[in-house]
């Protein structure tokens, strides 16, 4: 068998999730029935993070094993570089699949290849609207809390960096009997102007990720931002271990799966 990697992007609105689902419309579902199509048997697909219902995509990596004799006949060669993208495999698979999915690579990755167990650091951009008056063009893409001190979410992100028990920052029904130690490697916060409308990207990178964990440190940070808590609070919830210490888990629609690295 031969590895093949996918870099795919989606608009997570429509999905119930990335995870295929019974009777549910899901990313992997409908990737898995467009490569069927393609293939002509069934294909099961490993992906780099489960994004939740209603959160978007830019670079999800999905990998997957097809045959030698499928192999040569999928294989396009870029002119020059010599490496294989899969052009027609591409084309094929997003004439097929769900208008708010695009593959946009494809390639032959080493034998072997897990888009999960083989990344390194996964890169998710939260969008805060942070003007006065709620976004328009970003209104499904963002969360409008207004104005926030983003000094003070800086600050008191800090102690949020390096490996630390997150238990307080998850779904609690997902953390029974489970590890919940993460290593978060950057929070950070830039100013973008999109379309007109103020936004507040908040930046998280991590070797991993628990279920709902970025939208709840997001929540928790506006909190601070807001004024309705003090900096010293986000210390002080994660030493708890406990999810009724933390804030809110901030709305999926706001949040973006940007990137996954390897090696």
């Amino acid at each position: 068998m031969v590895t093949l990697a996918m870099k795919v992007a989606y608009r997570g609105a429509v999905f119930a999730g990335f995870a295929r689902q019974p009777d549910q419309l899901t990313v992997q579902g409908e990737l898995e029935h467009a490569l069927q199509t393609v293939l002509r048997r069934p294909v099961e697909t490993t992906c780099a993070g489960r994004t939740d219902a209603g959160v978007h995509a830019r670079g999800q990596v999905v990998s997957f094993d097809i045959t030698d004799e499928e192999l040569r006949e999928l294989d396009e060669r870029d002119a020059g570089s010599g490496r294989v993208r899969f052009a027609s495999l591409r084309r094929s698979l997003n004439a097929i699949t769900h208008e708010d999915i695009t593959v946009r690579e494809a390639w032959q990755a080493a034998d072997g290849f897990s888009a999960r167990f083989d990344a390194t650091a996964r890169e998710y951009r939260y969008y805060l609207a942070i003007d006065e008056v709620p976004p328009v063009f970003m209104r499904d893409f963002s969360w409008h809390v207004g104005p926030v001190d983003v000094d003070a979410m800086h600050r008191a992100s800090r102690c949020l960096i390096g490996e630390q028990d997150f238990k307080s920052f998850c779904r609690a029904s997902s953390a029974i009997d489970k590890p919940t130690c993460r290593n978060l490697m950057e929070v950070s916060f830039e100013h973008q102007d999109v379309a007109g409308e103020g936004m507040l990207v908040v930046r998280v990178v991590g070797s991993s990720f628990l279920h709902s964990m970025v939208r709840t440190i997001v929540g928790t940070l506006v909190d601070v931002g807001r004024g309705r808590r003090p900096e010293s609070w986000v210390a002080e919830a994660l030493a708890a271990c406990d999810r009724t210490a933390a804030g809110e888990c901030a709305p999926a629609q706001g949040l973006v799966f940007w990137e996954v690295s390897y090696g």
